[in-house]
C-alpha cells in the first residue's frame, strides 16, 4: 500500500491505496510530498491539525489544501504523514500530523493547489484507493 506519481498533462497526479481511509489520506499526502521533493531530509518537528468536511471527497480535498497552507505559512515541506479519519454526526473529520522539513534542508518544487479534477476516492475489497490531481 502506498502511492504512485502519474503524469497528467501540465499537472501531476497521485494514485494511492491504503487499508483504511486514514491510510489512503496519508498515502496521497506522501505523494504530494514526493511531487514537491525527490528526497526530503529527516529534519523538522511534527505538527498536528484537524479538518472537517461534509463528505469524504471534500475532506480529502480540504486535508490536502490544509497541507499546502501549512507548507506556505510554516515555511516547511510536510512529510511523514499520519492521518485518522472518522465520521462524526453529519461531518467527516481527519486528525492528522506531519513532520515539517525546513525549506533550507530541501530542494523543493512548487505545487500550487489540489484540484477536484478527476478526483476519485473509493472503497475496494482490500481497503481504499484515491486519485488526486495537483496543479503545478
Amino acid at each position: 500500500m502506498g502511492f504512485t506519481l502519474r503524469d497528467h498533462t501540465a499537472d501531476v497526479a497521485v494514485e494511492a491505496d491504503g487499508e483504511s481511509l486514514g491510510a489512503v489520506f496519508a498515502a496521497v499526502a506522501d505523494g504530494l510530498t514526493a511531487a514537491m521533493c525527490d528526497d526530503p531530509a529527516e529534519t523538522g518537528d511534527r505538527f498536528s491539525f484537524a479538518v472537517r468536511a461534509e463528505g469524504r471527497e471534500a475532506l480529502l480535498f480540504d486535508y490536502l489544501d490544509q497541507l499546502i497552507y501549512e507548507r506556505d505559512v510554516r515555511g516547511v515541506l510536510p512529510a511523514a504523514h499520519e492521518a485518522a479519519v472518522r465520521r462524526e454526526g453529519d461531518e467527516w473529520v481527519v486528525e492528522a500530523s506531519a513532520r515539517g522539513v525546513p525549506f533550507a534542508d530541501v530542494d523543493a518544487r512548487d505545487v500550487k493547489a489540489v484540484t477536484y479534477s478527476e478526483m476519485r476516492l473509493a472503497e475496494t475489497d482490500t481497503g481504499w484507493e484515491a486519485y488526486v490531481v495537483f496543479d503545478v
